[in-house]
């Protein structure tokens, strides 16, 4: 019995101190790593990316630069910091242009194919999406060293540099030569940003005092959300954000967004009544046409 209690308590206290052991974990080198490898995975399974990188290696590195650093380059920019200084951390640089060159000019694709096995590729996303809730958390924590409680100002960071891969992607695609403006992530957010705002609301609630709860146990508790989540998603190619129904509840409440349903129902509806009326003008053209003919007749 003493033995099992010992083991008891002994677990208890492991468990207890899970969250903290988890919020010191350093992310270089793996996770890092594991961080550029999924963002120039993403590139160059981008349409004409291939093509870029044979015809201009140095547009493709820059484009991977901006995948990987992205968060950085827009988080310092917000802060009328120098854009530049992700470039002053040579490791990091050549740790990801190393995986740049690799999956982009290995022979035969074989590092590509490599990462882009089931397993393989559930493993780096899932440790890219633990490297997110450490760029959110360093983002707060930067904001709020600049601006005291300035709770938006350190929502912005957060997301920033969470997120800026993706808020910069229009830029991104310019470097590429690629144009289209429909994609920007603020028109239509995708899974990745929508989520990293989120983790940035919470954090900079947590910062502020306004969510009672420990700093390593909301990182935890985050970071098994969004891993669970990527990888659910990868496992069952499901495309739509697990927020579309808080989403079109919120929407349809505050800003009197329609549901997709519903704007399907009523464009069917009114295809259906524009067919009717355009029935109806139809036959009353060929009446009057046949009122006419008839009248001439008459004058004839």
């Amino acid at each position: 019995m003493c033995i099992k209690s010992i083991m008891g308590s002994t677990m208890f206290l492991l468990l207890g101190e899970l969250p903290l052991r988890f919020s010191r974990l350093p992310m270089f080198p793996f996770f890092d790593l594991a961080h550029y490898a999924a963002s120039v995975m993403s590139l160059k399974e981008q349409r004409g990316a291939v093509e870029i990188s044979c015809h201009s290696p140095i547009a493709c590195w820059f484009s991977a630069m901006l995948h990987c650093f992205g968060g950085s380059i827009l988080s310092s920019l917000m802060l009328g910091e120098p854009p530049v200084a992700f470039l002053a951390n040579t490791t990091n640089i050549l740790l990801a242009s190393s995986v740049w060159y690799l999956i982009f000019y290995c022979p035969h694709d074989l590092f590509y194919r490599y990462l882009s096995c089931l397993p393989i590729r559930l493993l780096v996303s899932g440790m890219k999406e633990v490297t997110r809730t450490w760029k959110i958390m360093g983002g707060v924590t930067h904001a709020h060293s600049h601006y005291k409680n300035a709770w938006i100002v350190m929502i912005a960071i957060g997301w920033a540099r969470g997120a800026g891969g993706g808020l910069i992607s229009n830029f991104e695609q310019l470097v590429r030569g690629v144009w289209k403006p429909e994609t920007n992530e603020l028109l239509r957010m995708s899974y990745p940003v929508k989520v990293t705002l989120v983790g940035a609301v919470l954090f900079t609630m947590q910062h502020t005092q306004y969510l009672p709860v420990e700093v390593h146990n909301l990182m935890l508790f985050y970071t098994v959300f969004l891993v669970v989540v990527k990888v659910a998603m990868m496992l069952t190619e499901f495309r739509t954000s697990p927020f579309a129904i808080l989403e079109n509840a919120l929407g349809s409440l505050l800003f009197g967004f329609q549901p997709p349903c519903m704007k399907a129902k009523a464009k069917a509806k009114v295809s259906y009544n524009g067919g009717t009326s355009v029935n109806e003008s139809t036959s009353g053209g060929e009446t009057g046409d046949s009122v006419k003919k008839r009248h001439v007749k008459k004058t004839e």
